[in-house]
């Protein structure tokens, strides 16, 4: 008799890998393309680990991990919504509310469960993990958009006001990473032009 549960998590797995299909607004470090949100989450993760030592507050590692691998999980079905679109933010949450309520249910009952209470903690922000998670979420796409000497910034005609308001939590996780990510990130971009300076 086949394992039904490892039949469904198994199928887990493979919808899993449909994050792989699902591009996103930030450019990889060479500006060839767009990250996907499998290598954004990928990349999440080893900077939890690399970076945890800058949480304020005691995490549990393992859980703010798993946390940003499945954060993004129902893009898969609701799609990468930029930052920075008024218009596509009106319906995030419901689309991803939807999916969520789809993509968990396929896991055996109490893994779904489990998984889906992460991803909400996630959502809430409230808790150490969860802001340390939100850190890492905000710092990596600014680190990247950076790096590719703000293409997508100046692209997209993003204003400092934006990036502030998007990283409003960003330093509920980490005060020092929020601190070099203005100091060495946005700022410098600023300087060039490449964020509209609509706060000075």
């Amino acid at each position: 008799m086949e394992n039904e549960r490892l039949k469904k998590q198994i199928e887990f797995c493979l919808e899993a890998d449909k994050e792989k299909l699902v591009t996103r607004q930030t450019l990889v470090s060479d500006s060839s393309r767009g990250e996907t949100d499998a290598e954004h989450a990928w990349h999440l993760a080893l900077m939890c680990i690399l970076l945890s030592e800058y949480a304020d507050e005691k995490i549990d590692l393992l859980k703010t991990v798993t946390m940003v691998l499945i954060h993004d999980i129902v893009e898969i079905d609701a799609g990468d919504t930029y930052a920075y679109d008024e218009n596509a933010k009106q319906t995030q949450a419901l689309r991803e509310q939807t999916a969520a309520d789809r993509i968990f249910k396929i896991l055996p009952e109490e893994q779904g469960e489990k998984l889906k209470a992460l991803w909400y903690e996630f959502e809430e922000c409230k808790t150490a993990e969860a802001k340390f998670a939100h850190t890492m979420d905000n710092f990596q796409p600014v680190m990247l958009n950076a790096a590719t000497d703000g293409k997508m910034w100046l692209k997209n005609k993003v204003k400092l006001s934006q990036i502030l308001k998007r990283n409003e939590v960003t330093g509920e996780g980490s005060k020092q990473l929020w601190e070099f990510s203005c100091n060495n990130f946005i700022k410098p971009n600023v300087e060039k032009g490449r964020i509209k300076d609509d706060v000075n």
